[in-house]
């Protein structure tokens, strides 16, 4: 796998939602997405963080951008989640991996000395045409919702 980086145009996947179809990223072109990986459902760092992006939902769509969350979490899990903080995005699920593998989010991590695989926060901006516009890797909440729509802007 080698590292994706701006520019390079944004692997396309289909993969089930909480919404209860499949969907594909590619079916998103035309309009920009803001496409961000975070570990577990319901945790307090990746609930701060879609509940940030879904507060700030009619600053992305007044500049005609989707957002999109993903993680490994199941269905009915991203069901349960999204339900409870009222999320208005696709939540996508990646059980087997395979996507987080092709965006090199699925990183060695280590905690308390213990090493681990989880997801790397990473938040990435793909843009009209499926091109990688901005990339954002470890990332932290605060503020990160603001740095997005900044880059935006431009």
């Amino acid at each position: 796998m080698t590292e994706l980086n701006i520019g390079d145009i944004a692997p396309d996947f289909t993969l089930p939602t909480d919404q209860g179809f499949d969907m594909t990223l590619s079916d998103f072109r035309g309009q920009k997405v803001v496409l961000y990986f975070y570990p577990k459902d319901d945790t307090p760092g990746c609930t701060k963080e879609s509940c940030n992006f879904n507060d700030a939902l009619p600053a992305f769509e007044a500049l005609n951008t989707q957002i999109l969350g993903i993680s490994k979490c199941g269905v009915e899990k991203h069901k349960k989640f999204s339900e409870k903080y009222a999320l208005s995005f696709p939540l996508f699920s990646d059980k087997r991996g395979t996507v987080c593998e092709d965006y090199g989010t699925w990183v060695e991590k280590s905690m308390y000395g213990r090493k681990y695989m989880g997801i790397e926060r990473s938040t990435f901006v793909i843009d009209e045409e499926g091109k990688i516009e901005h990339i954002w890797r470890r990332v932290k909440v605060p503020n990160h919702v603001d740095a997005v729509k900044s880059a935006l802007k431009g």
